[in-house]
């Protein structure tokens, strides 16, 4: 049976991976119109993903999407670091390896879990 809880951790880890699974055009303008920084699209995976192991244990997440989830985690981690700070530009979600690889993994668990990786991409609410 799916909690409020349970409902909220599915619909933040869809959200953060339908953000990184869009092309980077896409990703772009949704950081414009939030007014955010391409960091925001790796911290709100990162809130998700600290949520996985309660959402297959609950049923509500296939445990097959914890490799790529995982993955996509490790990739997000080593691309951190101030010595990486160009791969977290506008420009670099188009170019870098790491947003490529990041995308075709969430791109790979929205298929599995939703049947299609081109979903709209979530409102967020910015607090300043």
């Amino acid at each position: 049976m799916e909690t409020p809880d349970s409902s909220f951790r599915r619909r933040l880890l869809i959200e953060s991976l339908t953000v990184l699974a869009a092309d980077a055009q896409s990703q772009v303008a949704w950081l414009d119109r939030h007014g955010v920084v391409a960091d925001e699209i790796a911290l709100d995976f990162d809130h998700a993903v600290g949520m996985v192991e309660a959402l297959v244990n609950e049923g509500h997440l296939g445990r097959g999407a914890l490799p790529d989830l995982l993955e996509i985690d490790a990739i997000l981690n080593e691309m951190s670091g101030a010595e990486n700070a160009d791969r977290w530009t506008r420009d670099a979600l188009s170019v870098d390896e790491g947003w490529s690889q990041a995308r075709r993994l969430a791109r790979r668990v929205l298929v599995a879990e939703l049947g299609g990786w081109q979903q709209p991409l979530p409102e967020i609410t910015v607090i300043r």
